[in-house]
């Protein structure tokens, strides 16, 4: 007598190979890189429209990713303000994985501030395979009551009157503080590679240095704080891997898509008014693992 066992096809007659087969956004079936494969999040994507995993693969071949997660960075400040804090960041390998749906959350930036009594926005989480991060701190304006930069991934830059708001172990660094005179350079966002700087009579604080990774094949940077908004005899505050510039004169500088960068910090010309803060940049989600040998 003969029984038909079914090998781990559930129902498809396909026995299940040792490597992750799996796809991505939408059911993409991703990118190849040598024997990995890759897949990029750049917005929500829920059940089946998410890392879709059909098979789990086996120590023999390949069982579990690696990947980059990043969270929607903060937004700078109004008027001589401070930069926004990167979004958390996460990186790692060995992540164990099983055969299911899993949904991909892509946090938001910070919208920045656009009145001087107002700070920047907060960024918002990014979660995906069971990890989380925290989206980064808003900058602080000109004209708010509170002094201190908001704490997140990668905390908010301050004024003079203030400290930088504080970064969450593991995803990201402190916010930078503002000087008190001269040009009144205030303090920049942090970043997952290093603190914001403090701004001083001269300059606004530069963002606070990201992280490069190469998990797509080429070095991409991620999570830079946004720099220092300062007044127009200064220099405002440069900022790296996504982050946003500050300004001097006018409105600061949008963090880039994707990165989970902090917006620049507004400058402060009198007879101008569009001082605003620079947008967070929004975060993303890379997942890659070995499929063939």
């Amino acid at each position: 007598m003969s029984f038909g066992y079914q090998v781990l096809g559930f129902g498809s007659g396909k026995a299940l190979g040792p490597y992750i087969e799996a796809t991505g956004p939408d059911g993409a079936a991703g990118t190849i890189d040598g024997d990995y494969r890759y897949h990029i999040f750049t917005t929500t994507k829920t059940g089946s429209n998410g890392f879709s995993v059909s098979n789990a693969g086996k120590a023999a071949g390949s069982n579990t990713v690696e990947y980059v997660i990043v969270a929607g960075g903060g937004a700078g400040g109004k008027g001589r303000a401070g930069g926004g804090g990167a979004g958390g960041m996460r990186t790692a390998t060995g992540l164990s994985i099983t055969k299911q749906d899993y949904t991909i959350t892509i946090g938001a930036g910070g919208a920045g501030a656009t009145a001087t009594d107002a700070n920047g926005a907060n960024g918002s989480a990014s979660t995906g395979v069971g990890i989380a991060t925290v989206g980064g701190g808003g900058g602080i304006s000109i004209g708010h009551n509170t002094v201190d930069g908001a704490d997140g991934g990668s905390g908010g830059g301050s004024l003079a009157e203030g400290s930088g708001g504080a970064g969450t172990s593991g995803e990201g660094n402190a916010g930078g503080t503002g000087h008190s005179g001269g040009a009144y350079g205030a303090g920049a966002g942090g970043g997952k590679g290093g603190t914001g700087s403090n701004g001083s009579a001269s300059a606004g604080g530069a963002g606070g240095t990201g992280l490069n990774s190469s998990i797509t094949g080429s070095a991409v940077g991620y999570a830079g704080g946004g720099g220092g908004g300062v007044y127009t005899s200064g220099t405002a505050g440069a900022a790296t891997h996504g982050g946003g510039a500050g300004s001097k004169t006018g409105a600061a500088s949008n963090a880039t898509a994707n990165t989970g960068g902090g917006g620049g910090g507004g400058g402060y010309m009198p007879s101008t008014t569009a001082q605003n803060g620079g947008n967070g940049g929004t975060g993303v989600m890379i997942i890659r693992y070995k499929f063939q040998n």
